[in-house]
């Protein structure tokens, strides 16, 4: 009897666990401005290192939350004055395996340091625009890439 009791409390665990995941990404996305976003936090293998999570707007902020945390806050935030991407391009060897086919890789460098974000094609648009927008009399030099290759 013991042992059912132990099984039954370790899938009530586990329910539970996923319970909040989902009730935290419910909270975050209530509000809107919301993305699916992958993040590059590691590169010491090429292709790897991709963490899903999504992405949510606010004001000149992009704060990227990983998708299974129970964190409340962001685990990185990439700010609009800061931020300037350099390249695009479509996922290589094994970033094929771990991301959807039609999303575009975005290598950006924010206050100095490369970052390598991953979202679907038809976001891209949205999050050059946002990037673009600037506060009236501020100069918007964002993209580096000027003839970026079509992906």
């Amino acid at each position: 009897m013991e042992i059912v009791e132990g099984i039954g409390i370790g899938i009530a665990v586990v329910l539970g666990a996923l319970l909040i995941l989902f009730a935290r990404r419910a909270l975050f996305t209530r509000s809107g401005g919301t993305i699916r976003l992958s993040v590059r936090v590691s590169t010491l293998l090429d292709g790897r290192g991709w963490s899903p999570g999504f992405g949510r707007f606010v004001g000149d902020e992009l704060r990227w939350y990983r998708l299974f945390s129970f964190a409340l806050r962001p685990k990185r935030v990439l700010y609009r004055d800061g931020l300037v991407v350099e390249r695009r391009r479509l996922p290589e060897g094994q970033e094929r395996f771990s991301m959807p086919a039609d999303w575009v890789i975005l290598r950006c460098t924010s206050h100095h340091a490369p970052v390598e974000i991953a979202m679907a094609r038809s976001t891209v648009t949205g999050f050059l625009s946002w990037l673009e927008a600037a506060p009236p009399g501020a100069v918007s030099s964002r993209l580096a890439a000027q003839d970026w290759p079509a992906a």
